[in-house]
C-alpha cells in the first residue's frame, strides 16, 4: 500500500460512514480510495465511520489510505487507535499537517510500516512543508486548498492565489526526492472542463496527483495527468538516442542538445507514460454520477 501511496495519480474521497459507497468507489478506478473519517463525517458518527471502515479494510483489495481527523480535533487519537488494531501497516491522510513531530506521533500510534500522505492546509504547513516532507514516514504531500484559502481569505478557484503554495510543495516534495504533491479538490463534480484545466495547470507547476470528490472526476483526471502520445513518444526517441550514443556525454537531437536534466525528464514521461497516455486532443469523461449512486454536488459529500 506504500508503494502505490507514493506514486499514486488519482485519489477519490468516500465519506466513512456511508459504507455502501465504499465498493462503488473502489470500482471507480482511482489509484486509492480515501475512507474519510474527518470532515465528512458528523461528529456523532464518527465511531460507526470507524466500525465500517474496519469491516471493509478487513477484505479490501483496493489500494486505499484512511483521513484521519487533525490532531487539534476529537477523535483523533481513537481514530488512531483503531488503526492500530487493524494490526496491519496502514496508509493515513493527516490533515493540518504542520509540524514533523505530529507526524511522528502519529506514525508512533500506529504498526510499524505505516505511512503518512501528509495534507498542507495552512499557511504555517506550506512554510514547514519542507521539514514536513522530510520526515520518516512521509510519502507524499498534499494540497488542501479550500482549507488553505479560506485560511488567507483568497478564493480557492483563483490559481494566482494560491500558486506560490503550490510552488512551495513541489520545491519541498523534490528536497524530500518524493514524487510531485497531490493537488487539492475541484468543487463543481459536473464541470470536467474545469477539473482538467485545473490538473494541466497543477501538472505544469510539478504536482503529479489530484484529489477527486466524486467517481465521474477521476477518469478525466487520470486522463489529464497522464503525458500525451506526443510526449511519450518524444521521451522514447530521446532515450534512444542516448542509447546508440552510448550513453556519454551530450548528444544532439533534432538539433537540440540532449543533456543530463533532459535524458532525466524523458525517464520520467516514460515511467509515467507506462502507466497511462492520454489523447492529445480527446479526453475520457466519466460516467453519469447517478450510475454511481453517489452525491450530486459537493456540498452532498
Amino acid at each position: 500500500m506504500r508503494e502505490i501511496a507514493e506514486v499514486a495519480r488519482t485519489w477519490l474521497f468516500v465519506p466513512g460512514d456511508r459504507p455502501e459507497r465504499f465498493d462503488k468507489a473502489a470500482a471507480a478506478g482511482a489509484d486509492i480510495v480515501i475512507l474519510d473519517l474527518e470532515d465528512a463525517v458528523s461528529p456523532g458518527a464518527k465511531q460507526f465511520a470507524r466500525d465500517a471502515v474496519v469491516t471493509w479494510v478487513g477484505g479490501a483489495r483496493t489500494p486505499f489510505a484512511v483521513r484521519i481527523n487533525a490532531v487539534d480535533r476529537p477523535g483523533h487519537k481513537d481514530d488512531l487507535a483503531t488503526l492500530a488494531g487493524l494490526g496491519r501497516p496502514t496508509v493515513v491522510m493527516l490533515p493540518k499537517a504542520e509540524d514533523p513531530g505530529t507526524v511522528a506521533a502519529v506514525l508512533a500510534a500506529l504498526p510499524v510500516g505505516s505511512a503518512v500522505v501528509a495534507l498542507i492546509e495552512t499557511a504555517l504547513g506550506v512554510i514547514r512543508a519542507t521539514d514536513i516532507a522530510q520526515s520518516p514516514g512521509v510519502v507524499r504531500l498534499a494540497f488542501g486548498s479550500y482549507d488553505f484559502a479560506a485560511g488567507l481569505g483568497v478564493d480557492p478557484d483563483h490559481p494566482p492565489a494560491l500558486a506560490a503554495a503550490r510552488s512551495m510543495l513541489v520545491l519541498a516534495s523534490a528536497v524530500a526526492q518524493l514524487e510531485g504533491p497531490v493537488d487539492g479538490v475541484t468543487g463543481d463534480v459536473y464541470d470536467h472542463d474545469r477539473l482538467v484545466a485545473d490538473v494541466e495547470a497543477a501538472v505544469a507547476l510539478g504536482f503529479a496527483g489530484k484529489l477527486c470528490v466524486h467517481p465521474t472526476q477521476v477518469s478525466p483526471a487520470a486522463s489529464a495527468l497522464a503525458p500525451t502520445a506526443e510526449e511519450v513518444a518524444w521521451a522514447a526517441k530521446v532515450l534512444a538516442a542516448v542509447s546508440e550514443g552510448g550513453g556519454q556525454g551530450v548528444v544532439l537531437l533534432d538539433g537540440r542538445m540532449v543533456d543530463a536534466p533532459v535524458i532525466a525528464r524523458a525517464k520520467r514521461l516514460r515511467r509515467t507514460g507506462e502507466a497511462a497516455v492520454r489523447p492529445s486532443a480527446e479526453r475520457p469523461r466519466g460516467a453519469a454520477q447517478q450510475a454511481m449512486g453517489f452525491p450530486h454536488t459537493f456540498s452532498e459529500i
